[in-house]
Formats: structure tokens, sequence, C-alpha cells
């Protein structure tokens, strides 16, 4: 008996219509995602991480085949450079690769505003070349959850502290804990925001005095848990306060649909 197969294009409406009803998102306030309480990464030791660069500002990336970059769909990319293989992004390391934007695409159902679908694609003008500095880090093949109080990872070259204006000049990495929605969702109930199941919701430890976070200039950037490519340095308040944990896009398996719909496959 075979199944009646739906197109891309039927599954993509489908997948907007019903997350515009069920994510109804009002987010107050600025877009909050860079490294604090962090480390310097060890050089070279993240070869999947992209550094989008233009004149109005940074964000992170992640290099999912030779010619794409995964990013966030709230990072603006016109006129960008994409660097790989940084270390230091002030200087020119022979390590790095770089390109200009072939094309951007966001998700068709983000909304800036409301931050919803806080993901997009970018086509850089050629081909990266693989090597120990330069490599693309498989995305998830299943579509399952992180549980809460899991341990991850994030990294980028955003400022390093909640009211810096200076972002770092090295990559930095942080360890966030992965707090459950129900809880989070509390936190941010009078910013008026709903952390639903395509967002994870990651800071510091209970009862830490740390302010492990992520902020500006982090945007776009990975979140690595248990190995596994899980999300998408999206959105916050109140860089690094405990109190608030940041907001990642979960890369659930309609966003990873998208992707091999847009990329016609990743690797």
């Amino acid at each position: 008996m075979c199944r009646s197969q739906t197109s891309p294009r039927m599954r993509l409406f489908s997948f907007c219509l019903l997350s515009s009803i069920l994510l109804l998102i009002h987010i107050n306030g600025n877009i909050c995602m860079d490294i604090i309480d962090g480390r310097e990464a060890a050089s070279h030791s993240r070869p999947y991480m992209a550094y989008i660069y233009s004149r109005t500002g940074s964000c992170g990336g992640t290099l999912i085949k030779q010619n794409w970059v995964l990013t966030a769909a709230h990072c603006v990319v016109n006129n960008s450079e994409v660097i790989l293989g940084a270390h230091k992004v002030k200087s020119r390391e022979n390590e790095q690769q770089r390109f200009s934007v072939a094309r951007a695409i966001p998700h068709p159902c983000f909304e800036w505003k409301k931050k919803i679908h806080d993901i997009q694609l970018l086509q850089i003008k050629g081909a990266a070349k693989l090597n120990k500095f330069v490599s693309v880090l498989k995305l998830p093949t299943t579509d399952m959850d992180v549980k809460p109080g899991s341990s991850c990872s994030t990294a980028g070259w955003g400022v390093t502290k909640p009211n810096g204006k200076t972002p770092s000049d090295v990559l930095r990495e942080v360890n966030v804990t992965v707090v459950d929605r129900g809880t989070c969702n509390k936190i941010y109930k009078k910013f008026k925001t709903e952390i639903s199941t395509n967002m994870l919701c990651a800071g510091a430890p209970k009862k830490s005095d740390k302010k492990y976070d992520a902020c500006q200039g982090d945007s776009g950037g990975p979140l690595i848990c248990g190995k596994e490519f899980s999300g998408i340095v999206s959105f916050g308040k109140k860089c690094g306060d405990p109190k608030y944990p940041g907001i990642y896009t979960r890369l659930t398996a309609r966003y990873l649909q998208w992707i091999r719909d847009v990329t016609g496959g990743a690797d």
C-alpha cells in the first residue's frame, strides 16, 4: 500500500500555516546573543564555524555544505563577507577562506518582530576547500528533542561583556544547560514571548553565579548538544543575566526538510 506524497511546496505551506497559528510570539527589545563567561576556543578547533561580516554588524554561521552556510534569519547579510577557517577574524590568517554571498534565503515564514522561524541559508559564491581548518558540520538525522538539563555548547566572535560594544577578535565558546520549556515560558511570559517546540532554551546551570550566555555578534552560530548540531543562536533578554536563558532555533524535522529542499540535500 502506497502513501500519497505531498510536494515540498505543500509541506512548507502547511508548516507555515500551522506555525503561524501556534507561534503567536511577540518579542520586546533587542536581540541579544554573544559569548558571556566563556573561554577562548582552541585555535581552529571548530572548523565548521563561519564569520559573517558586514559594515552594519556581524553574525555567526555554520558550514553545512561546501557552498551553503546556515545562520539566523534576523542576521542582515547585505554586502556581507563570509569567512571560513578563522580563529582571529581581524587578521588575514593563512587558513582563512573568504567568500561573498550569492544568495540569502531566510525561511519564508520568518517574521522579524516576532522572531518566528529564525533560520536562514546563505549560498556563497564558489565552494569551500575542505581541509582540517574548514569542514562541514553534519545536520542531525532525527528530530530528537534535547532533554532539560543537557549540557550543550555554542561559540562565536561576539562581545564578551553584557554591556560591551567591541566584539571578540578570537573565537570564544561557552557551555550552556538546556532549560525546560515550561520554566522558560514562565520566565519570558512578561515579554509576551512563547517558547515553542521550534525553539530550545539554554543558559547557566541552576545556582550558578556565572553568566553563561550568548548575545550580539554570536547570532546564527551553532548549538551543539551531545556532539549533535541541535540549534541556532537566535535571541534572548538581558545578556548574561542568569535569570534569562538564551533562545535557540531548534533544528526540527520540518526545518531540516526545508534545508534539503533549498540546497538539494545537505551533506
